[in-house]
């Protein structure tokens, strides 16, 4: 579970990068719900670990928190279209 938590939090952000190239930016619109999914999901893996395992859910709080705010500015700055 934490593999794939991981997995999504570093697509989240891939597809987030993807959205830093010029006209498209509209990638953000489908990429902030996903980055949201995994997130949620994270948050699930995280609590379902015990101990000093916790890195991998960690970190992909951490990416698609990233993903989240960073894709957000992105679409505010240009204006959700570009």
């Amino acid at each position: 579970m934490q593999a794939l938590s991981l997995a999504w939090g570093i697509l989240a952000l891939g597809g987030m990068m993807v959205g830093f190239i010029p006209c498209f930016g509209w990638v953000n619109w489908f990429n902030i719900p996903f980055a949201f999914c995994g997130l949620i999901f994270s948050v699930i893996a995280h609590a379902a670990t015990r101990g000093p395992n916790r890195q991998h859910s960690t970190v992909a709080l951490i990416l698609c928190v990233l993903a989240i705010l960073i894709g957000s500015r992105r679409l505010a700055f240009g204006h959700g279209i570009f």
